[in-house]
């Protein structure tokens, strides 16, 4: 079938659940194309294939054909624990780390009919902008093996944009689901925080509390995907609370009548000149289309300061870890000097920020 590796979550699992191809022989599709392209792209990095066929001849079988995702073959990021195949971070001494459940957010989307067969590349520490590794090495863009797709979820867009794989589950704290959608051509969502389960894809086993600002999402070849995604797994972790979410109902159906700011630069955040003219393509589409389109609408705040900010509560949620661990980061925030606004110094100033001084950033 030409393009089947290229079709959205949603028509795939459409083919399935009407029987116009099994499960197994979608899967048997994907697994065919790693194993001719993915020696030079080095995208799903901890393969699941045999389990994967076993759990598809279940689903042709005897699977609930009214999941929304029946039969729809996934991987997802290599921080995601999935029974069986090891969770490493990117870090070597944690390659025998092997996990004996599944992530809540891998269980639900396997209830939904999704067929896990492995595992996509990421940066140590899941803290970069490429995804590179001392225990699974490079990952290359598919548009140009010279480039990088990006990080830390770059594994999870290669992947998907080299038809690897019909959907992908990433996570982002600082940008690392829609920096490597951007970088591949496709669509990423990084949903508010707290509204997806986070447990089985924590920063190590020994520490249990939620990473602030972080989240997970999904990255798929369509907007029409991010949303079913949504809608699957945004309900709390039943160990947390009994509380449940109602997302609101989409009723849009064009874009007449919406109005839309566009942003297409800020001197804070420098921005290509080829970006900003992708911006001013899409205006002109949008106001093509109906909708009201303005350049000069801004929201009242300050860019330099929302900023500094964003960089100092990132710092500070990725200063998670056991008493002692940060105290190297103190020490190099107290060497800065005062009048220093890089974006590096307010990174640092927010692992050694005190508590008081980040619950008024937080405000």
């Amino acid at each position: 079938m030409t393009g089947l590796a290229f079709l959205s979550a949603r028509q795939q699992a459409a083919l399935t659940r009407r029987g116009k191809i099994g499960c197994l022989e979608l899967l048997d599709h994907y697994i065919d194309r790693i194993a001719r392209y993915d020696s030079r792209i080095n995208a799903v990095v901890a393969r699941d294939f045999e389990r994967g066929r076993a759990r598809a001849k279940r689903l042709d079988r005897d699977g609930n054909r009214a999941g929304k995702l029946f039969g729809v073959p996934m991987t997802v990021k290599e921080r995601f624990d999935v029974a069986g195949l090891p969770t490493t971070w990117g870090l070597e001494e944690k390659r025998g780390q092997i996990p004996a459940t599944n992530a809540l957010a891998v269980q639900r989307l396997e209830a939904a009919g999704a067929v896990v067969f492995g595992k996509t590349n990421v940066p140590p520490m899941l803290g970069d902008w490429q995804s590179a590794n001392p225990i699974y090495g490079v990952t290359a863009n598919p548009w140009d093996l010279a480039r990088s797709p990006g990080g830390s979820s770059g594994g999870s867009a290669a992947a998907l944009a080299a038809g690897l794989t019909g959907l992908e589950l990433g996570s982002d704290i600082g940008g690392s689901i829609r920096q490597p959608a951007h970088a591949c051509g496709l669509f990423g969502h990084k949903p508010s925080y707290g509204l997806l389960p986070t447990r089985g894809h924590g920063p190590d086993p020994s520490i249990v509390s939620a990473v602030d600002i972080a989240v997970i999402g999904p990255l798929a070849r369509s907007a029409d995907d991010l949303a079913l995604v949504l809608g699957l797994l945004a309900q709390p972790d039943l160990l947390q609370t009994g509380l449940r979410v109602a997302l609101p109902t989409r009723t849009l159906t064009s874009f007449k009548g919406l109005r839309i700011a566009v942003w297409p630069s800020d001197p804070v955040a420098e921005t290509d000149a080829e970006i900003s003219a992708s911006f001013a393509t899409l205006a002109k589409f949008l106001h093509g289309q109906g909708a009201k389109v303005s350049l000069t609408a801004r929201p009242a705040f300050d860019p330099p300061q929302s900023f500094a900010i964003s960089l100092q509560m990132l710092g500070a949620a990725l200063s998670i870890g056991p008493p002692g661990s940060n105290n190297a980061a103190i020490a190099s925030a107290e060497t800065l000097a005062t009048d220093d606004r890089s974006a590096n110094a307010w990174f640092t100033r927010g692992a050694a920020l005190r508590h008081s001084d980040y619950l008024s950033l937080n405000e």
